[in-house]
């Protein structure tokens, strides 16, 4: 895997939502001025072109849910060359609210890592009493939007700096699978994939950060972790930092797993599991772990694995439970779990291992 090129940003004072991870903007009188049925040859707001780039090197994806013309508005964003910039655009006539939700899904993300722009207060009225996770913001206040907290990730690391692309390679390996014929591992095989596994370096921290932050679902401690605490697990001797890539035949899905292991004399336990959303239906989710536990018996040791319960983190506890772990314990919402290490789930046959400094 290539390192990853860093940039690193000042992070101004702001709130604990969650960071942004996609902005939805109308088009009449939001992204471009007058309206588009009205007017075939609508210009762009000052700035906005701007704005979306900017928004797209940091990582932060943009699309669109607009009351509209679908085939007129898909032409003009072609002719204003920003087109590629949308992902899974919702030009239709729906409820704006019924497009974001939509749009969620369809990248697999949670309402609350979305903001929606729109000049209409009725639209954000709209879209704020259906979908209250979802920020709304006036398109009036656009000069202020990149400024924003929530806007203004602490690092741009070169895996977020490539989100769009992998999210358009996701699409295309959309594509591929739909216009497959066969048995769903024969897809997965044709997919050629390699699974990457290695101690953290110096130059994976600010992407193992940004993993923490933005992974919530398919993560078993619920919490974050700076980049100098996660050095410091690095560096220590009693610690184990584990981060993993994924490619394929469509390009790569960059770095989309972590693991820190605490090393005791008799006892392993894994602090933290997580992995993107975007690889699970790969079928790659326990590669990872499986790989800690064969490391735990060859090393001859007990493994054990916290997991701390929050209302999104649900499917890693079902995750360990059809690994072979059994609660041995709990105490609020840790949740202490154990594994005898026999067996060992295997490598699934579709999916190429590569492990590097690790004695397994």
């Amino acid at each position: 895997m290539l390192n990853e090129e860093i940039i690193q940003q000042d992070i101004s004072p702001g709130t604990k939502r969650q960071p942004v991870k996609c902005v939805v903007w109308d088009l009449d009188h939001t992204l471009w001025d007058n309206v588009l049925l009205e007017d075939e040859q609508v210009t762009l707001r000052p700035g906005v072109v701007e704005i979306i780039k900017t928004l797209d090197s940091r990582g932060i994806l943009n699309s669109i849910a607009s009351k509209n013309d679908h085939d007129a508005a898909m032409r003009r964003l072609e002719q204003l060359g920003l087109w590629e910039y949308f992902l899974y655009p919702q030009i239709n006539w729906n409820a704006k609210s019924s497009s974001i939700k939509h749009l969620a899904e369809a990248l697999n993300i949670g309402l609350d890592a979305l903001v929606f722009v729109d000049d209409q207060p009725f639209e954000r009225e709209e879209v704020a009493g259906a979908l209250p996770e979802v920020r709304c913001i006036d398109s009036g206040d656009l000069d202020t939007l990149l400024h924003m907290p929530d806007m203004m990730p602490r690092f741009v690391t070169q895996d977020s700096a490539q989100r769009r692309n992998m999210y358009l390679s996701d699409m295309a390996r959309t594509q591929a699978e739909k216009e497959f014929v066969g048995a769903s591992e024969a897809f997965l095989a044709s997919l050629r994939m390699v699974f990457t596994i290695a101690p953290a370096r110096e130059a994976d921290l600010q992407r193992a950060e940004e993993l923490t932050i933005r992974t919530h679902q398919l993560n078993t401690s619920g919490r974050t972790y700076s980049y100098e605490e996660l050095d410091a697990f690095r560096r220590s001797p009693d610690h184990l930092l584990l981060i993993a890539g994924l490619k394929d035949r469509f390009g790569s899905y960059g770095k989309i797993g972590l693991a820190l292991v605490e090393r005791e004399e008799s006892t392993w336990t894994i602090a933290l599991l997580l992995m993107s959303c975007r690889v699970m239906s790969r079928g790659v989710g326990t590669i990872l772990m499986n790989v800690i536990l064969r490391m735990a018996q060859k090393a001859g040791v007990r493994q054990r694995a916290h997991f701390i319960a929050n209302e999104r983190n649900r499917m890693m506890y079902i995750t360990y439970k059809f690994a072979g772990f059994r609660e041995v314990e709990r105490d609020g919402n840790l949740i202490v779990l154990e594994h005898n290490l026999s067996p060992i789930q295997l490598l699934p046959s579709y999916v190429a291992l590569h492990v590097e400094e690790l004695d397994i």
